[in-house]
């Protein structure tokens, strides 16, 4: 199946508004006239590890980048520009930092919640307390935490995960589902005890076809902890979304791979998925911007990017 790079250059050229949709405005050229298109801001982190300051000034690589303070400014900046906003995480929310060591997570959830989080997925180091430490903490998490393919059933996590959600924004539904990666081999079995893994693969196609078929979503999102790509034939986030049909974003994580733009798949129906991972301890925020046909919940386009999080921001 091919896979295409995603560039700016192309988007400029294949855009329906071309320059003008840059800024997201539409022009006199345009095919669709500015009120009849609706704008979607989907912003997301992933892999912050208890990154809650930013990286001391000592001269390293990030010094001065990530942490909560300087991340809430740039996201409520972006909220109070964009009408409509989702903000989510694609998991390993934990560990990182003597703020884990010190609170278990709680800090770190008090802070999404903070932030206006609207979902989160588990990573792998979110068992890092065992399954009884994520649910000590769930309850300082006012956003729900989606996984659809960790069976919970005989665990202290049962009906506390869901594995998904619809949001509705401006008219439009998005379907947003969790993917976890394998525990077995990467997690202490005390720490996972009974959770049980389930084909992502498997997963992924029948929930995206009930997001598209029964609830007819305009958008659908997977959240994964599943990474990038690897070598092998370990499943990730370019055979997920090879391998499917309906999915338009994958927001990934655990690789902690820096993407500058979205990698795009070719799905089953020939269509394209996206993929974006931001690194990792909240050094960047991820933001696509999508622009729908008002009424009609026909994708337009789109524009992504990349903003760093410094501590220059005032709050």
């Amino acid at each position: 199946m091919e896979e295409l790079h995603w560039t700016r250059r192309s988007f400029l050229k294949n855009t329906v508004a071309g320059t003008a949709l840059l800024a997201l405005g539409i022009n006199s050229d345009s095919a669709y006239a500015k009120d009849d298109l609706v704008k979607l801001t989907i912003l997301h982190t992933n892999d912050v590890h208890s990154r809650i300051d930013p990286f001391p000034m000592d001269g390293s690589k990030y010094q001065g980048r990530g942490g909560v303070a300087p991340r809430a400014a740039l996201i409520n900046k972006i909220r109070s520009e964009e009408k409509n906003v989702l903000l989510f995480d694609a998991g390993d929310i934990f560990q990182g930092t003597p703020y884990f060591n010190l609170y278990g997570g709680e800090l770190e959830l008090k802070m999404m919640s903070m932030m206006g989080y609207d979902a989160g997925i588990m990573g792998n180091h979110d068992f890092d307390n065992g399954v009884e430490g994520f649910y000590k903490q769930l309850p300082h998490a006012n956003f729900p935490i989606l996984n659809a393919n960790y069976d919970l059933s005989d665990t202290l996590l049962h009906d506390k995960t869901r594995p998904y959600k619809i949001f509705k924004k401006d008219g439009l539904k998005i379907g947003v589902f969790g993917l976890g990666i394998e525990l077995e081999g990467l997690v202490n079995k005390v720490q996972y005890g009974n959770t049980r893994y389930l084909d992502p693969i498997a997963k992924a196609l029948k929930i995206e076809a009930e997001l598209k078929n029964e609830h007819r979503c305009d958008l659908i999102i997977c959240l994964s902890h599943l990474g990038f790509d690897y070598r092998d034939n370990k499943v990730s986030d370019k055979v997920i979304a090879r391998n499917t049909n309906h999915i338009d974003l994958i927001i990934g994580g655990h690789t902690h791979t820096f993407l500058e733009e979205p990698f795009v798949v070719k799905n089953l129906n020939s269509k394209e998925t996206l993929i974006n991972q931001v690194g990792f301890a909240g050094i960047n925020l991820g933001r696509i911007d999508f622009i729908f046909q008002k009424n009609r919940g026909k994708k337009v386009s789109y524009l992504a990017n990349v903003q760093a999080v410094n501590n220059n921001f005032e709050i």
